[in-house]
């Protein structure tokens, strides 16, 4: 096996100088540069990563804190975290938290004890006071998530203006008693999705909003809860808002099961433009968000940290959605503008 002495010998240069080209230093030109280059790659040369990462003391891995992994936003999320951090040379590790405010905790520590370099955040459990003393550790940015007041960079989507725009195409196709369901915790993010439920509402001259208290819909299992609750305690709900696309397949899978039309009896929108929505029959009507964008920007933004400490970076970055209208509300033709 070949040795940095060998890679000095073949390139006619110091050990010192090889070193300086594998720890990516100064001081060394391009022509010398060149020669260990070609030296090592002569000779099969592989720099030990492990020695290199502990003189720089850096791990070079970043982990990102979410929910559950089974999601499937959350699975293309970390997808494409995965694609942008390699081009950096870093690796991803995955902490699923399952809505847990210990294990949000436990895996902040990865920060603190220095196993990761940075963490990015795509929930949040815990109140912000708890997470800000970990910043002393290691930067941290907040994806998808969104807490007003946190001193670091976010990400995410205008949940509210999303929110807003599909209840309106709920009202648009002649929904007169919508109901807004939702899963896990009461986070900022389900709380903008709710203001922009309300709102559309009240901008339409509806006062009355259909509070089923539902706020523990996950998947596909609970959409069909879903449906047996309406159906047995809200029968006129004849239009629903979730806050994800398997939901939405549940109560519309149980809808047919139970010879309610979708959408004449039932209209339902999703969320995230997962490939379910696409299968189910109907299609479901669903709010895209540019995942991958957002991904690699937050990927950017931690890396750009630790690579230029100090920089100042914006602490917000909001990217738009797009309502994609499918036949699990098209009880009327959209007019053409």
């Amino acid at each position: 096996m070949a040795t940095i002495e060998d890679v000095a010998k073949l390139a006619g240069l110091s050990r010192t100088t090889v070193s300086r080209v594998i720890n990516d230093q100064p001081y060394v030109t391009e022509e010398k540069k060149q020669r260990i280059i070609q030296a090592m790659n002569d000779l099969g040369y592989v720099p030990n990563s492990s020695a290199r990462r502990l003189r720089s003391q850096r791990t070079e891995t970043i982990a990102v804190l979410l929910p559950r992994i089974t999601n499937p936003f959350f699975g293309n999320l970390i997808e494409s975290m995965e694609e942008k951090a390699s081009e950096w040379g870093y690796q991803v590790i995955v902490c699923q938290t399952h809505d847990s405010e210990k294990k949000e905790m436990d895996y902040l520590q990865l920060l603190k004890t220095k196993q990761v370099d940075g963490v990015i955040m795509a929930s949040i459990i815990n109140n912000w006071d708890d997470v800000e003393p970990y910043l002393e550790s290691g930067p941290i940015v907040v994806c998808n998530e969104y807490m007003e007041g946190t001193p670091v960079p976010t990400v995410h989507m205008d949940h509210k203006k999303a929110s807003y725009e599909a209840t309106l195409h709920l009202m648009e196709q002649g929904c007169n008693h919508i109901a807004y369901v939702s899963g896990g915790p009461n986070s900022h993010l389900t709380s903008q999705r709710r203001k922009g439920f309300e709102e559309a509402l009240k901008d339409k001259g509806t006062t009355k909003i259909e509070d089923l208290n539902i706020d523990w819909a996950l998947d596909v299992k609970d959409g069909q809860k879903v449906f047996h609750f309406i159906k047995e305690n809200h029968p006129y709900i004849d239009g629903v808002f979730t806050g994800s696309d398997e939901v939405a397949a549940g109560i519309i899978y149980e809808a047919s099961q139970n010879d309610w039309e979708i959408p004449h009896d039932l209209a339902v929108v999703g969320f995230d433009n997962q490939m379910i929505s696409l299968l189910m029959v109907p299609s479901v009507t669903t709010v895209e968000q540019p995942v991958k964008q957002m991904a690699n920007k937050a990927v950017e933004i931690l890396l750009q940290q630790l690579l230029h400490p100090g920089t100042h970076y914006p602490r917000e970055y909001v990217f738009d959605h797009e309502l994609l209208i499918r036949n699990s509300t098209k009880r009327r033709k959209l007019s053409v503008h």
